[in-house]
């Protein structure tokens, strides 16, 4: 679905104070009702490691758009509906950047399924979690995307 952008007009700008560049990007757990859910053994040395498959919201792209957008580009499918289900945050990684990642799960998708240049996409079960390397912060992330 798309939405029309809001009228700049009605956008003032705020330069009373400074704040960190903030860097906004999505995750989505895409599950089956047998308990599995699909992750991205990431391959890239700034974020190795399990993860949730999604990437950073676009200029001017709002952020439902980008859940889709990035899941079909890094697992072949198509998500027909997304659920909300909050936010994580950091701002200890030293580049004086606030990351923002919005976090969805959907269970509604078509299309075939296929790994990217990011890493091999695959469904795996809770149980098989320990048997691989977790990107950062992975189980916090888990933790809200069940709950």
């Amino acid at each position: 679905m798309n939405y029309s952008p809001i009228n700049k007009d009605f956008i003032k700008k705020d330069k009373s104070h400074h704040q960190k560049i903030t860097k906004l990007t999505i995750m989505c757990m895409v599950y089956k009702d047998d308990g599995s859910f699909l992750v991205e053994n990431r391959l890239k040395k700034d974020w190795p490691g399990l993860t949730f498959p999604g990437g950073h919201v676009e200029d001017e792209e709002l952020i439902e758009n980008a859940v889709y957008r990035e899941i079909k580009e890094e697992t072949g499918l198509d998500l027909l509906e997304i659920e909300p289900r909050g936010y994580i945050e950091w701002n200890e990684f030293g580049d004086n950047v606030r990351h923002l990642a919005m976090l969805f799960r959907s269970n509604k998708y078509k299309g075939e399924l296929k790994s990217s240049k990011e890493g091999e996409i695959f469904f795996i079960k809770e149980k098989d979690i320990s048997k691989y390397l977790l990107s950062n912060d992975f189980e916090k992330i888990y933790e809200k995307m069940v709950k």
